[in-house]
């Protein structure tokens, strides 16, 4: 008879989120009602839970990375954020998003002829189709393109390629810590054709204002259009992430969507988060973060 699965980061039927680096003095915590999946992939550690309350979660390195409940939030702002910003997106990439959530965004616009995921880890699209079955119902699309590998090596390879690319990385810890840092945007606009845009998870106004500041600064200096937005989510630490969305041309307006494809039937069926007016609003930041992103 086999034993129940365990982890060390759930006790007394509680998962915690603890993390000193990035979120010191706080932890998030879920109920589980049952350990679906524990691996030690070639590159980071794997967990699946089910909870009581958020649905199935997915779990990298003791960080959670989405939960059934409320995943769409997240996925539906940095993928179309980024593609209602182009005036007519046929390529898109992402990079990262083993679980296949922007994925299944991205297959929302009947403009995009191939929608390509570049992930190192193969370990999480392979978990993600067993225990995330919405999120990753985007793989069996045949304007779907994965490719197993790094992300800088494949960027390398694809020049004036895609119109958009999105970065759905974790935290600048470990494997996406490269993914925070200069040489890696230079490499996205690169990839990029005239009109690029670019989406990256660009973390937390309560708790990585120097990471989001730094990062502003280093998008600036190599896109012309460079705009921090963020949204709200439940099972993230301090309950929002932000996204970095910046654009190769110079006349984007990248705040306000330049196109919407969507009839009010598709949007009331197919989008749960993401609207026009939450697009503008998401770009209208507190005061404490105004000032130091749009005013220093």
């Amino acid at each position: 008879m086999s034993s129940e699965l365990s982890h060390p980061t759930i006790k007394d039927g509680w998962f915690a989120e603890i993390s000193d680096t990035m979120w010191p003095g706080q932890a998030m915590s879920l109920r589980v009602e049952k350990v679906l999946h524990v691996e030690k992939s070639k590159y980071q550690d794997v967990l699946v839970f089910k909870s009581t309350d958020y649905g199935n979660v997915l779990v990298l390195d003791g960080c959670i990375q989405c939960t059934e409940r409320d995943e769409f939030s997240y996925q539906e702002m940095i993928t179309h954020l980024a593609l209602n910003s182009h005036p007519n997106p046929k390529r898109a990439l992402v990079i990262g998003g083993g679980d296949g959530g922007v994925l299944r965004e991205i297959l929302k616009h009947s403009s995009v002829e191939e929608a390509w995921l570049c992930d190192i880890d193969e370990t999480v699209i392979e978990v993600s189709k067993k225990y995330l079955p919405e999120m990753s119902s985007a793989y069996s699309n045949p304007r779907t393109k994965v490719h197993i590998g790094d992300g800088f090596k494949f960027l390398a390879e694809y020049k004036n390629h895609f119109d958009v690319i999105i970065t759905d990385s974790s935290d600048p810890e470990g494997p996406a810590e490269s993914l925070f840092q200069k040489p890696y945007f230079q490499l996205l606009k690169e990839a990029l054709t005239d009109k690029g845009v670019i989406t990256t998870q660009a973390e937390n106004i309560w708790l990585h204002m120097d990471i989001i500041s730094k990062l502003k600064k280093d998008c600036k200096e190599i896109f012309p259009v460079a705009e921090y937005a963020y949204t709200m989510i439940p099972t993230y630490p301090s309950g929002s992430i932000g996204f970095m969305v910046c654009s190769k041309d110079p006349q984007a307006n990248v705040k306000s969507p330049v196109r919407y494809e969507w009839d009010d039937k598709f949007a009331e069926e197919n989008l749960r988060y993401y609207n026009k007016s939450i697009h503008e609003a998401s770009f209208v930041l507190p005061t404490f973060a105004d000032k130091v992103l749009n005013r220093s």
